[in-house]
């Protein structure tokens, strides 16, 4: 009988995990060209996270707000999440018809405004508007500014 009811128990659970829907635990960071198609695709907002190596904010930046449970969440829901790095080598970037190395697109997308790291540019390909949110930000300062950018591109 014990054994019944354990199983009964193990199979409830098990099908209860399947029924309801997991919160996504990180953010699905795409490569600029990838991140670009699909935001024209889908007619959604890029969030451009442009950062370098040796940038220790940036590192902070990924632990305090992008690894943040309602950070991940408005990212996955209303963005298309780029992680860019300007000083990758070799690479050729495709945006509005030209072709780019890193440091060319940096300056395009920022219309020459990224003067330190982390960056987040947000992009709107159906508009080609942008906006600049230079510097650190942990969650607690990130969510007003996904608000913002939806408000500002979005209208909602």
């Amino acid at each position: 009988m014990k054994v019944r009811i354990i199983a009964l128990l193990l199979i409830a659970a098990i099908s209860t995990a399947f029924i309801i829907p997991q919160q996504e635990s990180e953010i699905k960071w795409l490569d600029f060209n990838k991140g670009y198609a699909l935001a024209k695709k889908k007619n959604k907002i890029m969030l451009v996270d442009v950062y370098t190596e040796w940038c220790g904010w940036c590192k902070r930046m990924d632990r305090d707000a992008y690894a943040k449970g309602n950070i991940i969440q408005a990212v996955n829901e209303d963005f298309v999440a780029v992680k860019f790095n300007p000083e990758v080598q070799g690479v050729v970037y495709e945006y509005n018809g030209q072709k780019y190395n890193g440091e060319q697109l940096a300056v395009a997308i920022s219309n020459n405004r990224i003067n330190g790291y982390p960056t987040t540019i947000f992009l709107y390909p159906k508009t080609k508007q942008s906006e600049i949110v230079v510097g650190y930000k942990n969650a607690e300062q990130m969510e007003p500014v996904l608000t913002e950018m939806k408000k500002i591109f979005y209208g909602k």
